[in-house]
């Protein structure tokens, strides 16, 4: 049975230093926000794991999107931005059935994606900020998902 895997960018964040303490602007709330809404319309993601970086513009749409869901967000260190995207592919493998929500960053969403779609991590997609991509797999191998659905928050009204 294809389970489900949701990889969401973090909403727009703002400068500063270090990387790991940016913070979402008032428009990456917004974005969060749109796709939170989204996300709760749906009936297909009963049992929804909300997984997200320990950096902080991560945190912040996880919170955001876990408050629209009813779900508290789950730290996940091996997804921030310089992160390699086998070892998540890996981690992947190790999980029990059931819908994943992972918030993270670029380039590690477009290169997961990739990975898990094309075999190849250079093939990735480009995520708009708060952007999801939706993909679905027998197994969580390199080149054996399927993309579903890709939304970013100017799809949607």
């Amino acid at each position: 049975m294809a389970e489900p895997l949701l990889i969401m960018r973090h909403g727009e964040a703002g400068p500063g230093a270090p990387d790991a303490e940016r913070e979402l602007t008032a428009r990456g709330r917004r974005e969060a926000e749109r796709m939170a809404a989204w996300l709760a319309e749906r009936e297909d993601l009963a049992g929804l794991r909300l997984l997200a970086s320990p950096y902080r513009r991560a945190r912040q749409t996880a919170a955001i999107v876990g408050q629209a869901l009813g779900l508290e967000a789950e730290a996940l260190s091996l997804i921030t931005p310089d992160d390699p995207p086998r070892g998540v592919a890996d981690w992947l493998l190790e999980q029990p059935g059931g819908p994943l929500l992972l918030v993270s960053h670029m380039p590690l969403v477009g290169a997961l994606a990739g990975l898990l779609v094309e075999g190849r991590a250079d093939r990735g997609l480009g995520f708009p900020t708060a952007a999801v991509a939706e993909l679905e797999a027998d197994v969580w191998a390199a080149g054996c998902a399927r993309l579903v659905g890709f939304t970013a928050p100017s799809d949607l009204n």
